[in-house]
């Protein structure tokens, strides 16, 4: 890795005046909330000569991904939430941990020359050759994708390589400490394992000097003041006497964890659901060590469609890239932000939500009070200070403006919101025409592909010549709400019960699909004269004939 880590510039100081401190140190939301337990821990444990350091933990067997990002900026919003508490006076870090001295225990199904890949099972990532042949090693070209992920999103952080910090001495006092309390640390792991693992567990994994692998074998002896251990070489049967510092081993998971929580002093770190036990154990192996358990929480995780928990090597439910084919980072932000602790469904059905959630709550801002505003996401995600925007019309809208018309052309799209918004324009509305660009990519990829126009049972054909007749005789500059109130009016007066029947049936006999807009809305949108000239398209099959 690199001779030192690679360090962003300082985050810029930000301003606090009292009222905004009065109401952060109140705020129910919930960096604010972590942000005090780390305030507390500094009253409890001080740090007079150092800075509080978050940390996230990144595996590099893979690509980054979306839960690589939910952690960062989530850590990110406690992080800033902390500076506000403390008036910006208590030096803060941020640090991205790489464990790239793992063995690389199977082959990604998503690289190049995977038999080349496959020759070196078992090595630290940091040892097994690029498939790209690009960087020094796979854990290298892990390492800088992550880097230029993190980097794209301008997130202000270090970043940390396990194979650097071992190799380095970094770690050595702390390994060492490991080793003195050998018997103490295996005590907390044995119960938790097998009778077969219980056997051969020692927290040390030794590096064959021979063949470069990561070793899990039973340590036949240890010398404390050596800082050795000795073990017996699998494929030779001699026995091996290696130190535990200097990159020559490194410890499991468990150990490893709370080893790196000591070494680095780390003083929050938040974690998924499924790492509640070895939170609790990395935990109780920390204090071992002398070092307080950084503070933290646990996150929900994310489930796809079906309501199942999303895995990278089942490739279920969205990537960051797809998030961000349709949607800005914003939004994504805001979609991490909410709710936390509460499992989420992370499908493409969610992006237009949250995009309008993330505009709406943006719009909200300005004319909140400092206390709602420090409750409202926008001011989490943009560290205090939204841009400001107001857009006249809603991303769902977009949608099916382009559903609609059938259109992926730009100029069209913005002449629908010029007759609704006549002074728009890109230039004046930047993240308006973002937007647009959005929906088109979304309507094409995901809406027209699933387009199912049905046509119209006798009921229902009659209820839509109703409705284009109570069009016609509409003027063009009619507002929303009197469309939506005829809209209403004939499915009352055709027997729709209930009456989500028949937006349902506009939907899916106009749009060709199962959910739309507010119907009224969508009118003044799209056009009397062009909604008419849909119905008849509808009445007459040329939408079901494609």
């Amino acid at each position: 890795m690199a001779s030192s880590p690679s360090a962003k510039k300082a985050a810029p100081k930000i301003e606090i005046d009292s009222e905004l401190l009065a109401h952060a140190h109140v705020s129910k939301a919930w960096p604010f909330e972590e942000a005090r337990k780390v305030l507390s821990r500094l009253k409890r444990i001080p740090k007079p000569t150092g800075a509080i350091i978050f940390e996230t933990g990144y595996g590099p067997s893979g690509l980054p991904h979306i839960g690589t990002f939910g952690e960062v900026v989530r850590t990110t919003m406690v992080r800033h939430a902390f500076r506000v508490l403390t008036e910006d006076k208590v030096p803060t870090r941020l640090i991205c941990f790489s464990d790239d001295m793992d063995g690389l225990r199977k082959v990604p199904d998503n690289i190049p020359n995977k038999e080349m890949v496959a020759e070196h099972l078992g090595k630290p990532l940091s040892q097994v050759p690029d498939p790209f042949g690009v960087h020094q090693s796979f854990g290298h070209h892990n390492n800088a994708r992550l880097r230029a992920f993190l980097d794209t999103f301008g997130f202000d952080y270090e970043f940390l390589s396990a194979t650097e910090c071992y190799i380095s001495a970094r770690f050595d006092m702390t390994l060492l400490k490991v080793l003195e309390n050998y018997d103490a640390i295996r005590n907390v792991i044995l119960p938790t394992l097998g009778p077969e693992r219980r056997a051969t567990y020692s927290p040390f994994l030794p590096i064959s000097p021979t063949t470069g692998r990561v070793l899990q074998v039973p340590i036949v002896d240890r010398d404390v003041a050596a800082g050795s251990i000795r073990y017996k070489d699998p494929d030779s049967g001699k026995l091996v006497q290696v130190p535990v510092t200097r990159g020559h081993c490194k410890l499991q998971w468990k150990a490893d964890w709370a080893m790196r929580w000591a070494a680095l002093g780390v003083d929050y770190e938040m974690a998924g659901k499924d790492l509640i036990d070895s939170v609790r154990l990395s935990g109780h192996i920390c204090r071992i060590l002398g070092a307080q358990q950084p503070e933290g929480f646990i996150y929900e995780l994310f489930l796809d469609e079906k309501g199942e928990k999303i895995s990278k090597s089942r490739g279920n439910g969205l990537t960051i890239e797809e998030w961000l084919a349709y949607a800005s980072p914003e939004s994504l932000s805001l979609y991490m932000y909410q709710s936390p602790r509460k499992a989420k469904r992370l499908y493409f059905d969610v992006i237009p939500r949250a995009v309008d959630e993330y505009v709406g709550h943006l719009a909200a801002y300005p004319k909140e009070e400092q206390a709602a505003k420090l409750m409202n996401p926008v001011w989490h995600i943009h560290q205090g200070t939204p841009p400001k925007a107001v857009l006249p019309l809603s991303f769902a809208l977009l949608l099916n403006l382009a559903s609609a018309s059938n259109s992926e052309d730009r100029e069209v799209l913005w002449g629908f919101i010029r007759r609704y918004a006549p002074d728009a324009t890109p230039q004046e509305h930047p993240l308006l025409d973002e937007l647009v660009g959005y929906a088109i990519r979304y309507f094409h990829d995901l809406v027209k592909p699933a387009k199912r126009y049905r046509a119209p049972s006798e009921k229902e054909r009659a209820a839509l010549l109703d409705l284009a007749s109570r069009l016609d005789s509409m003027s063009g500059d009619v507002k929303s709400e009197e469309i939506q109130a005829e809209v209403y009016a004939v499915g009352k007066e055709h027997g729709f019960e209930p009456l989500r029947d028949w937006f349902a049936t506009l939907y899916e006999v106009l749009l060709g699909q199962t959910q739309g807009p507010r119907f009224g809305s969508f009118v003044e949108l799209y056009g009397i004269s062009e909604t008419r000239a849909l119905i008849a398209k509808a009445l007459t099959g040329e939408l079901t004939a494609g």
